[in-house]
């Protein structure tokens, strides 16, 4: 891996950029104490990954963007420990909305919209794990 940016105390420190052996950019982004935190990019095969906030070394948390190349978004929202939690969007390779609402650990989860590749709505409601839970009708 090749490193290019600020140190302080021998310990990567602000803006860094890190290569790979072929020389593509893989990461670029703010460390602190030698750990990323802050904003920061990632990249694979020269193609961006993801862009959002970074916390102890953690990949992945608070707000980003992850995308299927550099121009599809897949994913935009919230993210905990590498995985969509909170509110965000996941999007088809069309660019059209797949899902809004609710994650929890990468699943769908709690109060949601599910549409067709056409943008049109298919599911509004509940989801536990990914799964459309149905509404329970009150007894009378």
């Amino acid at each position: 891996m090749i490193l290019e940016g600020e140190y302080l105390n021998g310990e990567k420190n602000g803006k860094i950029k890190e290569y790979n052996c072929y020389g593509e950019l893989e990461f670029e982004g703010e460390y602190i104490k030698g750990e990323r935190n802050g904003k920061g990019k990632e990249y694979r095969d020269n193609e961006l990954i993801f862009e959002g906030e970074y916390l102890n070394n953690k990949r992945w948390n608070g707000k980003g963007k992850e995308y299927f190349n550099n121009i599809s978004l897949l994913y935009n929202g919230e993210y905990k420990n590498g995985k969509w939690n909170g509110i965000g969007t996941e999007y088809y390779d069309n660019d059209k909305i797949k899902y809004e609402g609710e994650f929890l650990d990468g699943k769908w989860n709690g109060k949601g919209k599910e549409y067709f590749k056409n943008g049109k709505i298919k599911f509004i409601g509940e989801f536990l794990d990914g799964i459309k839970i149905k509404n329970k009708r009150k007894k009378k």
